[in-house]
C-alpha cells in the first residue's frame, strides 16, 4: 500500500465515508438520534453515548474537515461563530490579548470586541503583511494571532509562513480563516499556522442550505482540549447538517475551479469599466497580495469586491439594480450573490478601526453562465 497522500478530490469523496458496514450503503448515512444503547453501565458502542457528545454523521464529517486541511483533529459546530468562540474560550483566559487582522470579517470583530471584551479578552488590530508593526502589536498577554486570508471583503493576502514565524516567535497560535480560500486552494495548516477555521455554510456545504463551522487543528492536544470544550460548550453540529456538509464537500473542487474560473473573467470586465475605481481581487497581477498569493494558494478563488466613483450612492444602487446577482449575505453557494458590506455583513464595524469603505461592492461568484453575470453587471452599472 503506497503512502502517498490521495488527491484532493478523492479525499473529498472518501475520506471519513467509508461504506456502512450494516447495509453498504455508499452515503454515509444520517444518524438521527439523540442517544446510543450501551453494552452494560459504561460499555459504549464504537465511543457513542448521547449525540451531543458524539454522532457517526459528525465524526464522518470531522474526519473528512480533518482530511482535506491535513491536520490531526476535525471539529464540526453549528456555526462559523460558534466553532471560533469556543476556539477562543480554549485559548484565552480573562487578560489575553488577541492580535486581529486591520481588516476582519465584521462578526469576528463583533464576538471579540462586544462579547470576549467583557471576558477580559483584549485586541489589537493590526496590518498582518507588516512584520514589524505584527510584532510591535504583540504582547506579553498575546494568545492568537487572527489571520484571514484572502479577506473578507477586501481580499488582502497575508504571508501565512511569516505570520506563523511571528505568532511563534511571542508564543501565540496562528489562527487561520480559510473560509474564503476553502481547503481546495490552500491548506494553512501546512504553511505553518495552528488552526483552522471554517464557515461551513460557505464554500465548503456550497448550496446555501446550511449554516456550521469547524476547527482543525495541527496539534494533537490541542485538538482535545477543543474537543473537550465542544462537547462542553454544546454548540454543535447536528447530524442533518453535518450530512449537507458532507454532500457539498464531494464537489468542492469542480465547483472552486468553476467559482474562480467565472471570477477572473469578470475581474477583467470590471478593469475595462471607467466608473470602476478598483477592482479587488488577488489574481489580478497588479493586486499587492498577488505573488504571495500565487506562492501559498493553487488558485484564487471566488470572491472579488470593487469599489466605485460614484461613491456610496452608486454602490446601493448598483446592489439594488442587480437582476441574476441575488442581492443577499452570504457567500460561496452556487449562486451568485452582490451586497454593500457596509450596510450589510460589515455593519457592525461601523466606526471602528475595521469599517470597509462606503463606495465598495462584495461579488460572491457563482457557477451560472458567466455571459449572463457579465451582462448583468453591464446593466447593474448602467
Amino acid at each position: 500500500m503506497s503512502d502517498r497522500l490521495p488527491g484532493f478530490n478523492t479525499r473529498a469523496i472518501h475520506a471519513g465515508q467509508e461504506p456502512d458496514p450494516a447495509t453498504g450503503a455508499v452515503i454515509v448515512p444520517v444518524h438521527l438520534t439523540t442517544t446510543y444503547k450501551q453494552d452494560g453501565v459504561g460499555g459504549l458502542r464504537g465511543g457513542y453515548e448521547y449525540s451531543r457528545s458524539a454522532n457517526p454523521t459528525r465524526t464522518a464529517l470531522q474526519e473528512a474537515l480533518a482530511a482535506l486541511e491535513q491536520g490531526t483533529s476535525g471539529m464540526a459546530f453549528a456555526s462559523g461563530l460558534a466553532a471560533e468562540d469556543t476556539l477562543l474560550r480554549t485559548v484565552c483566559e480573562p487578560g489575553s490579548h488577541v492580535v486581529l487582522g486591520g481588516d476582519a470579517y465584521g462578526g469576528t470583530y463583533r464576538l471579540i470586541s462586544k462579547v470576549l471584551s467583557r471576558w477580559g479578552v483584549e485586541h489589537t488590530p493590526a496590518d498582518l503583511n507588516d512584520a514589524d508593526a505584527l510584532r510591535d502589536a504583540m504582547r506579553p498577554t498575546t494568545r492568537v494571532i487572527w489571520c484571514e486570508t484572502p479577506t473578507n471583503p477586501l481580499l488582502n493576502i497575508a504571508d501565512i509562513a511569516l505570520t506563523a514565524d511571528v505568532a511563534h516567535d511571542g508564543g501565540a497560535l496562528l489562527v487561520v480563516d480559510n473560509t474564503f480560500a476553502s481547503p481546495y486552494l490552500q491548506q494553512p495548516l501546512t504553511l505553518g499556522a495552528d488552526v483552522v477555521v471554517h464557515s461551513t455554510t460557505k464554500y465548503l456545504g456550497g448550496h446555501s442550505d446550511v449554516v456550521g463551522g469547524a476547527l482543525v487543528t495541527a496539534d494533537a492536544e490541542l485538538g482535545e482540549r477543543l474537543a473537550f470544550n465542544q462537547n462542553a460548550m454544546g454548540a454543535v453540529a447536528g447530524p442533518f447538517d453535518a450530512w449537507l456538509v458532507l454532500r457539498g464537500i464531494k464537489t468542492l473542487g469542480v465547483r472552486m475551479d468553476r467559482h474562480q474560473e467565472n471570477a477572473a473573467r469578470i475581474a477583467d470586465f470590471l478593469l475595462g469599466r471607467s466608473d470602476v475605481a478598483s477592482v479587488l481581487y488577488p489574481g489580478l497581477p497588479h493586486h499587492p497580495g498577488h505573488d504571495i498569493a500565487a506562492r501559498q494558494m493553487s488558485g484564487f478563488g471566488g470572491m472579488l469586491s470593487f469599489r466605485l466613483l460614484g461613491g456610496e450612492e452608486q454602490a446601493l444602487r448598483v446592489c439594488e439594480r442587480a437582476k441574476v446577482f441575488t442581492l443577499a449575505e452570504s457567500l460561496g453557494g452556487v449562486e451568485s450573490l452582490i451586497e454593500h458590506p457596509g450596510r450589510m455583513t460589515h455593519a457592525s464595524a461601523a466606526g471602528s478601526p475595521l469599517e470597509v469603505p462606503a463606495d465598495l461592492v462584495r461579488l460572491s461568484i457563482g457557477i451560472e453562465n458567466v455571459e449572463d453575470l457579465l451582462a448583468d453587471l453591464e446593466q447593474a452599472l448602467g
